[in-house]
């Protein structure tokens, strides 16, 4: 079956070839034909299912069908979402089928200034994308009236729920008219959602395209029993290794942590998190989906919305503290039909709370003891020949020459990836945790490569040429460097501070 074959216009069928999408995902092909018919459509789907197609094609051909202007402050459509960086990823979709039937739009979030979305709706756009927050905000201010939406999205909605965003999403969609074609999309239906469903929705069709349980049924899932010690050097071993990984940590703290030591020990690395601006946060995922930065480390804030092409590799630094949150986070890899990879990393303390959380998650992971990098199991999960490039993908502190921090300023700040530089030294023995610090000094500069092999532990101050490529062959620990003359060890991200 076809796009044409479920009702879509041919205009919009056509953008959507041009991306190489020709086949409808199950979701979309469940829920279209009620939807393109005006009814009120529940649909559950996994994450990555495909269900921002399956709301928007239907949305775009009403509002085209209509033919009508858009209005001062009254939008003619609202979709609303729990995060920025979902919101944005629906504009993102959105953009080439609106601009094919002449529609505007306009996202409306918090974290940047309202100016540019208050400008926009006081002159007028047909569809709204939003936060709910920000958007009862500009609704209180007079900005928005939603007296003349003919179709309202709720997407996520169970993430909504688990964001305590029910009441704002009530009182939002109350100001909706009681006539209009609703939909809520979900990855999973239960009684929070049954609430929206009884006060919103209309007899609506029900669609649940697959396995509540398990969202990807070529997701490969593994859990690392190692010490505390050896997750980082572990964490190392994995992100070195070819293809895009996406590490998550219980705390903002801990992200913003394991970060820089992953950068430090020479993996483009950036951070996704609450405590970020939402520029910072643009100019980061920007970074990971152009490829600059191989690993993007993340909290829960990323479990949802956030889809990356070819993330191989999905790794709970942290595990989570429910199972709701390890499918999201799982969800970030094995999308549309691809193959991927899931890694728990779990101590002896946690073996308990991770065996509880793997049986409600519906799965059965394969558990390997692993000893730290170099283990045959670390090659197999993330194959391929490990490469670091001296300081990550941004060093964070200002560039020095030994023995002290410099006060240079961003001037001096240096892409590594650009100028093949680092300061610092390898580090004696593993890291314990992010919090702490290590003294140490020393740089090194050039080409060349550094080579890992037996079981030893690098380390070492002082100068020397290096740099380049590093390779592990063996049961080395030696990874990392510092910037400056003091080495943040990684840190301590599962005690959930």
């Amino acid at each position: 079956m076809n796009f044409a074959e479920l009702g879509v216009p041919s205009s919009l069928a056509q953008i959507l070839a041009q991306q190489g999408i020709t086949t409808p995902t199950p979701i979309q092909a469940a829920t279209l034909p009620d939807s393109f018919a005006g009814r009120d459509v529940l649909g559950r789907g996994k994450t990555g299912s495909g269900k921002t197609y399956a709301f928007l094609l239907p949305l775009v051909a009403r509002l085209d069908a209509s033919k009508l202007p858009a209005m001062p402050r009254k939008p003619r459509a609202l979709i609303m979402a729990p995060t920025r960086e979902l919101v944005g990823q629906i504009h993102a979709s959105l953009a080439p089928l609106a601009k094919a039937a002449g529609l505007s739009t306009v996202v409306i979030y918090g974290g940047v200034g309202q100016g540019p979305q208050t400008t926009a709706l006081k002159k007028g756009v047909d569809i709204v994308i939003a936060c709910p927050g920000r958007l009862e905000d500009l609704m209180g201010q007079g900005y928005a009236d939603l007296s003349a939406v003919e179709i309202t999205i709720l997407d996520e909605a169970d993430h909504m729920a688990d964001l305590g965003f029910l009441p704002g999403v009530r009182r939002i969609m109350d100001k909706t008219p009681r006539n209009g074609q609703r939909m809520l999309f979900s990855a999973t239906l239960d009684k929070a959602i049954d609430v929206l469903v009884k006060r919103f929705l209309t007899n609506p069709a029900t669609h649940e395209a697959d396995s509540a349980q398990s969202p990807v049924g070529t997701m490969h899932h593994h859990v690392l029993h190692l010490s505390r010690e050896q997750r980082v050097p572990v964490l190392v071993d994995l992100t070195s290794a070819p293809g895009r990984t996406v590490v998550f940590t219980r705390t903002k703290h801990g992200a913003k942590a394991l970060t820089r030591q992953l950068n430090k020990s020479g993996v483009p690395t950036v951070e996704l998190h609450g405590n970020l601006s939402q520029n910072a946060r643009t100019r980061n995922m920007a970074a990971f989906h152009a490829g600059e930065a191989s690993t993007l480390v993340a909290t829960d804030i990323a479990a949802r919305g956030i889809h990356v092409d070819d993330v191989a590799l999905v790794v709970h630094a942290d595990p989570p503290v429910e199972h709701k949150a390890y499918l999201h986070r799982s969800g970030r890899t094995a999308r549309a039909g691809a193959e991927g990879t899931v890694i728990t990393l779990m101590t002896d303390e946690q073996q308990r709370d991770v065996r509880d959380l793997t049986r409600l998650a519906g799965i059965k992971p394969t558990t390997t003891k692993v000893n730290g990098p170099g283990h045959p199991m670390l090659a197999q999960l993330a194959p391929g020949e490990r490469t670091l490039v001296p300081g990550g993908l941004v060093v964070d502190v200002p560039v020095s020459t030994g023995g002290g921090r410099s006060t240079g300023g961003n001037a001096q700040r240096k892409r590594a990836r650009k100028t093949g530089q680092t300061n610092g030294q390898s580090r004696r023995g593993n890291p314990t945790s992010y919090t702490s610090e290590s003294p140490g000094s020393g740089s090194s500069t050039g080409g060349g490569q550094r080579r890992r092999s037996g079981g030893g532990q690098g380390g070492g101050q002082g100068g020397g040429q290096g740099g380049g490529n590093r390779r592990r062959s063996g049961g080395g620990q030696s990874a990392g460097t510092s910037a400056g003359g003091r080495a943040h060890s990684a840190s301590s991200f599962s005690r959930g501070r």
